[in-house]
């Protein structure tokens, strides 16, 4: 163990169970103790090292998703180690590093479950939205959700792998083979995408905030081939467009920078209204879709490829209580890359 997962330990192993809670949405969380109560059949209970903080994590708080019920605790990026385990589970074992993502939960029975879209099930769960999630210092968690992880990593820099990374993983597969591909908001999301599409041989286009240079400069510190604003031009017509930025106004205005046969992939779970635009921005063939949630075959396959293993992610640490502030930060831009809540 290194010396930044040790002294993870040796912090959260210092602190009495807590939970940042939600009671209302639109208010602060609250800092309350936790009951560390037997894991259920098929679940494992978790001592958290790193939770990452997510754009969803501020649409819950913000009650911008729907059916928001509360006392919740946010947070669905959760690095930690297996202390408790449930009946009837065989992996993973106590002791061992996973994650636990978005996807809490699946029926498998559905006909998106049996399709093999279980990312569309008609009846999920979702960590740190319908079950308990990772601003903590221990969570409960379905182990044939969670996701394997390396031990020596350090848990700060692979919290934001679990869903900037996976939403931005499928994101990047559902955009297509095509050379040049534009991100539009680079955030926590982006700024992993632009890695792989890199180290795939892919050119990166990077659309930020107007006026917002230094995330501008840290996409080209990354490999962008060009970095400016949202409301500019591309430098040469994109093959594909990916919209981290939950503003409705930037599919027409993508939709524009995309060649004949492109594709404007929105991985958003909220997003503002898209306004009109004339057809023929979209003729041609061009194309929009969404992403909706991830399978665990997103999981598998991200961590599994190469490129995945040579990511570096740009963090800011935050304790545990200061998860208000972290949230603040992300909901007023003055983050680049991802904000991580350490016990």
């Amino acid at each position: 163990m290194n010396l930044d997962n040790l002294m993870t330990t040796l912090l959260t192993d210092s602190v009495a169970p807590h939970a940042m809670v939600l009671h209302e949405t639109g208010a602060d969380l609250r800092s309350e103790p936790l009951t560390l109560a037997p894991p259920g059949a098929g679940e494992v209970r978790i001592r958290i090292e790193a939770c990452g903080v997510c754009r969803t994590d501020l649409h819950v708080v913000d009650g911008e998703l729907p059916h928001v019920e509360t006392p919740v605790v946010p947070g669905h990026e959760i690095v930690g180690r297996v202390e408790a385990v449930g009946a009837g589970v065989t992996w993973p074992v106590s002791g061992e590093r996973v994650g636990v993502p978005w996807l809490g939960g699946t029926c498998q029975a559905c006909e998106f479950c049996l399709d093999g879209r279980e990312n569309l099930c008609d009846t999920p769960e979702f960590t740190g939205y319908t079950r308990a999630g990772g601003f903590a210092t221990h969570v409960t968690a379905r182990a044939a959700y969670c996701v394997p992880l390396p031990n020596e990593a350090d848990a700060v820099a692979l919290a934001p792998l679990l869903c900037a990374g996976l939403i931005g993983w499928r994101s990047l597969r559902h955009a297509g083979n095509g050379r040049h591909v534009g991100l539009y908001g680079f955030g926590a999301s982006a700024h992993i995408v632009a890695q792989i599409a890199i180290a795939q041989g892919r050119e990166v286009s990077a659309f930020t905030r107007p006026g917002d240079v230094a995330a501008q400069a840290f996409a080209r510190s990354l490999g962008a081939r060009w970095a400016g604003s949202s409301l500019d031009d591309a430098p040469a017509p994109l093959d594909a467009a990916i919209l981290f930025a939950p503003d409705g106004a930037l599919v027409p205005q993508a939709l524009r920078q995309v060649k004949k046969g492109g594709r404007v992939v929105c991985a958003g779970i909220h997003m503002s209204d898209i306004p009109g635009f004339p057809y023929a921005w979209l003729w041609e063939e061009r194309e929009i879709v969404s992403i909706a949630n991830l399978t665990r075959d997103d999981a598998r396959s991200f961590f599994a490829d190469p490129a995945c293993a040579r990511v570096t992610t740009t963090t800011h640490r935050y304790p545990l209580d200061a998860a208000n502030q972290a949230l603040d930060d992300l909901r007023a831009g003055r983050l680049t890359g991802a904000a991580v809540l350490v016990p």
